[in-house]
């Protein structure tokens, strides 16, 4: 796990609701089972918006980056 993985992984909790506005069509079932995986995250993503590995990964990288550079949560 990097950095950024770390940060989603020990706060999911908190980033919850941070991921569902950022990403509406996931349910709070993906979430709860997801727990903090950066991996299951990206392949929901794959599977509710239909994109490729590759770009899921990349948008995942990016609000990893985006929340680590917010220290964690929005507020």
């Amino acid at each position: 796990m990097n950095r950024n993985e770390d940060v989603i992984h020990n706060q999911w909790k908190q980033l919850s609701g941070n991921i569902k506005q950022h990403w509406g069509k996931l349910t709070d079932e993906d979430l709860n089972v997801a727990d903090g995986s950066a991996e299951y995250l990206t392949g929901k993503l794959e599977q509710r918006y239909g994109m490729a590995h590759g770009q899921a990964q990349q948008q995942v990288r990016e609000f990893e980056h985006q929340i680590s550079q917010l220290g964690g949560t929005k507020h």
